[in-house]
């Protein structure tokens, strides 16, 4: 097949409109840029303080995968919408001479902190935050390594608006990735995560083929070598949670699992700021006080420069976006060795889920594949201020091209292979479904996953989920235990039982897509609904 853009045509398209001067800026250059543009403000303590307006959270709807004939039956086509390569050949051209009014600034940087399996990326952007931002969250290679041509080109701009009657899209936001001609095109939004999420969803493309396994999980490490893997979607905690002083920091949202070992695909974190607490969050807080962070939607005092993290004013989803280095514990290689637990979070709205229970690994991958969760507020376009009960596959459905059959055969396998024990966590909703219960308080949930990482709770005391049938520890040590019996801790045990029903008969029609491509041991590991 002929194609219009190369992909080495597509790396080298934007370089006219991105100045010398403007390449592989530092965070102190960006920062006078954007200032001088200004597209931000500098806040006390020093934080980029920035605003994205319309786009405050990814437009899911908006991506699309261009549809080419040599990865036809590669491509999960059920959950990714089809762009034809004409339209993005238009596209292309379109936003071409968009820039070419425009200075661009460009990043050299990669995707993945193992060299064997990592990618070189080449970042195109409009604004100078987007470039720090990206420059922040992707892995930044010495100067001296960095130039040649990328394995794949980034080019975003925001101000560029796309015709659905044109470009094949359905509306004026566009995110579309090209696996032939390596080449990711994003216009018509500010939200800087576009830019994160499809590094993730190229190599969520490119690893399967090499037996290494792509995950939305945040990891970290204890001083006796014993990693940890927390699968779960943007708002459940993986953030949170993996900040851990007492362990070391891999990576916060985006690793591979291969020959060796675990590796952060990112060098950097992208945290929920609404609301975030000093005591419960320190390290994460700390950050808002130092230069070079920054920080979207962040309702900032036009006189003092004071943050005021409890205004959701501009968005629930407020973000900080900062190098891995600002966590005080974090690792400075994003490579660590196999996992020795699995923590499957959900953010819970029924109220239902225990706040903790062990999985056979049958009932792990039941769980991976369900990928039972809440989406939170702010965290997608069009979302209200209610959570939203929803089902993402592999935790993290919107960035996974392939069949999701595919990552949990390679999930398994290295479950298997090494011996790892699996946890579900709730850190949704207790007392009550969301808006008669409370949040899980993290104090609790932190003290279980303590005693799950460092083995205690293996030994606990357990009773047998009727309904689930996954095991949930009946007394630890420093935890309440009515907060251990979901049921126990709502006022009516019967509303509790149907909604329990409720939530069970959703896994089971949820999971039939799934059936012929699972063990009958994965199938009978799935809520008993009535």
């Amino acid at each position: 097949m002929s194609l219009s853009v190369t992909a080495t045509q597509g790396a080298r398209s934007f370089e006219d409109r991105a100045p010398r001067e403007l390449a592989n800026l530092t965070a102190a250059a960006l920062y006078e840029l954007a200032v001088a543009r200004g597209e931000g403000e500098i806040a006390k303590g020093g934080p980029l303080v920035v605003k994205t307006g319309e786009h405050t959270g990814r437009s899911a709807q908006d991506k699309f995968i261009v549809r080419h004939p040599e990865i036809e039956n590669k491509i999960w086509w059920d959950a990714n919408k089809p762009m034809s390569p004409e339209q993005f050949d238009r596209l292309h051209a379109d936003m071409l001479d968009y820039a070419s009014s425009r200075e661009l600034i460009m990043q050299d940087l990669a995707g993945g902190a193992d060299k064997t399996y990592g990618i070189k990326v080449r970042v195109f952007t409009e604004y100078a935050w987007h470039s720090l931002f990206i420059q922040h969250l992707l892995v930044r290679p010495p100067m001296d390594e960095r130039g040649g041509d990328p394995d794949f080109t980034i080019v975003d701009l925001p101000g560029f608006v796309a015709d659905p009657a044109v470009h094949g899209c359905g509306s004026k936001t566009v995110i579309a990735v090209d696996f032939v001609r390596r080449l990711i095109l994003i216009g018509g939004t500010s939200y800087a995560g576009e830019m994160k999420k499809s590094v993730f969803t190229i190599l969520n493309y490119l690893l399967p083929e090499q037996d290494i396994m792509p995950m939305h999980c945040s990891v970290n490490v204890g001083e006796g070598e014993d990693p940890a893997i927390f699968f779960g979607l943007s708002g459940t905690g993986k953030t949170t949670l993996s900040a851990d002083p007492n362990r070391t920091l891999i990576g916060d949202d985006e690793h591979g699992w291969g020959p060796n070992g675990l590796f952060n695909f990112e060098g950097g974190c992208y945290a929920k700021m609404i609301r975030l607490s000093p005591s419960a969050e320190p390290e994460i807080y700390a950050t808002t006080k130092r230069f070079g962070t920054v920080l979207e939607n962040v309702v900032m005092d036009p006189g003092t420069r004071e943050l005021d993290l409890d205004d959701a004013t501009l968005a629930e989803n407020s973000r900080g976006a900062y190098p891995i280095d600002f966590i005080p514990n974090a690792s400075l290689t994003g490579v660590t060795t196999y996992p020795q637990n699995i923590i499957m979070l959900t953010c819970d709205a029924f109220g239902v889920m225990p706040p903790i229970a062990r999985l056979s690994p049958a009932q792990a991958m039941y769980m991976f594949l369900s990928g039972y969760t809440a989406k939170v507020a702010g965290t997608e376009k069009g979302l209200g201020k209610d959570p939203e009960a929803t089902f993402s596959t592999c935790f993290g459905a919107p960035f996974m091209p392939r069949h999701p059959s595919e990552y949990g055969a390679l999930l398994g396998k290295l479950i298997d292979k090494h011996d790892v024990d699996c946890w579900l966590v709730s850190t949704g909703w207790t007392g009550g479904p969301h808006g008669q219960g409370k949040r899980m308080p993290i104090k609790e949930t932190r003290a279980l996953l303590t005693a799950a990482l460092n083995g205690s709770l293996s030994a606990a005391p357990m009773r047998k989920d009727e309904i689930f049938g996954f095991e949930v520890p009946t007394e630890v040590p420093g935890v309440d235990k009515a907060i251990l019996n979901p049921r126990s801790t709502w006022d009516d045990a019967s509303a509790f039982d149907a909604q329990a029903q409720k939530l069970a008969k959703m896994f089971v029609e949820n999971f039939k897509i799934f059936e012929s491509y699972v063990s009958d041991e994965v199938k009978a590991a799935g809520p008993k609904a009535n």
